[in-house]
């Protein structure tokens, strides 16, 4: 098995079909990935769903997952402790990749070496595709070469939009205590193991659905803002000063910056609110 493509979910609607439809479609042999799924804190009617899916497209290597335990971390460490191939990808179950996803993404890829796709995005109900800040990231770095994680630090916010060996990952897991920034602190935690990035052509796109209900849009309260990032930025000081040959400087800085951008931000906007 090349690769596992993992796809934590919590009461999927009916764009989950569209991200499973464009993943039984792709170019490279479906005996050389599987797609595992995890249902994180949510059962019936979902299960029996996505099995009544799965039971029609038999060619597939399928895992489906059930946990009463919430949280997109817990369900994407489940879906690592279940992986059998080689490689990593994740996707969201709102968004979808083009046919040939998988297969320019491994002709990237190696043990040290995290290949990085195409990204646009969409409005949901929306079929309209544009290049959005990330996508800007890509056009500057696609012909530069000796790629960094640093250079392309804005790919490294969260886990999709690449593949990644399993050596990279090793035991590392998402921090499942934080309610925010886990997937930042995650890309930043297995950084030490990647050498380079490589980009692959603008045929593998990865199809970023912004859905005005998803969880990354829903508005927190400026506590917990604070104390999430707080805690993000404990957690990258005692990583680096831990191993403070294994990461980047430039890297590190960069994150902690946005969590002191982010804190900075929650405060500008509780006062401004409170003049009002």
């Amino acid at each position: 098995m090349k690769i596992s493509v993992i796809i934590p979910s919590y009461r999927p609607e009916a764009y989950i079909w569209e991200c499973l439809d464009s993943l039984v479609s792709q170019s490279i042999s479906k005996k050389e990935y599987e797609i595992i799924i995890v249902l994180n804190g949510c059962y019936q009617p979902y299960y029996c769903d996505i099995n009544n899916y799965i039971s029609n497209h038999p060619d597939n290597n399928w895992k489906l997952i059930q946990t009463d335990k919430g949280g997109v971390s817990n369900a994407r460490n489940l879906g690592i402790q279940e992986a059998k191939g080689d490689y990593i990808s994740f996707i969201d179950d709102d968004d979808f990749v083009s046919t040939h996803y998988l297969e320019e993404l491994f002709a990237k890829a190696s043990e040290n070496i995290v290949s990085l796709c195409y990204p646009l995005a969409f409005n949901d109900g929306d079929k309209y595709y544009y290049e959005y800040n990330i996508t800007k990231s890509y056009n500057r770095l696609f012909n530069v070469t000796n790629n960094t994680v640093y250079k392309s630090r804005s790919f490294f916010s969260g886990p999709v939009y690449k593949l990644i060996h399993k050596n990279i990952i090793e035991g590392r897991r998402f921090d499942d205590r934080l309610r925010n920034g886990e997937d930042t602190l995650f890309m930043y935690l297995i950084s030490n193991k990647i050498k380079s990035v490589s980009f692959t052509s603008k045929n593998a796109v990865y199809y970023r659905r912004f859905r005005n209900d998803s969880a990354s849009l829903k508005k927190r309260n400026v506590k917990d803002v604070i104390q999430s990032n707080m805690l993000q930025i404990n957690a990258y000081l005692k990583i680096y000063i831990l191993h403070p040959f294994d990461y980047s400087f430039s890297f590190t800085i960069t994150r902690i910056g946005g969590s002191l951008y982010a804190i900075f931000k929650e405060l500008c906007h509780t006062i401004n609110k409170s003049k009002k």
